[in-house]
């Protein structure tokens, strides 16, 4: 069965090297603006698999987290 993608949804495949490493395709690359140095997030569900969310999605997170609590002393 050929089914079409839908708009916006991606599949690309990649090959893990001896040291554990993949390439992200090109194109994905181009897409999601990841460049040399970037680092990014890897998120793993052991029934859902990995995930590599766009950079910045978590970023409004940080404020939150590192924010200094008054109360403590």
């Amino acid at each position: 069965m050929n089914k079409k993608i839908p708009k916006g949804k991606y599949v690309w495949s990649a090959t893990v090297g001896e040291k554990g490493q993949i390439v992200i395709p090109k194109q994905a690359r181009d897409l999601f603006g990841i460049a040399p140095g970037d680092t990014i997030l890897l998120l793993g569900d052991e029934k859902r698999g990995i995930a590599i969310p766009p950079q910045g999605a978590f970023s409004h997170l940080f404020p939150i987290a590192f924010a200094e609590d008054d109360t403590e002393e």
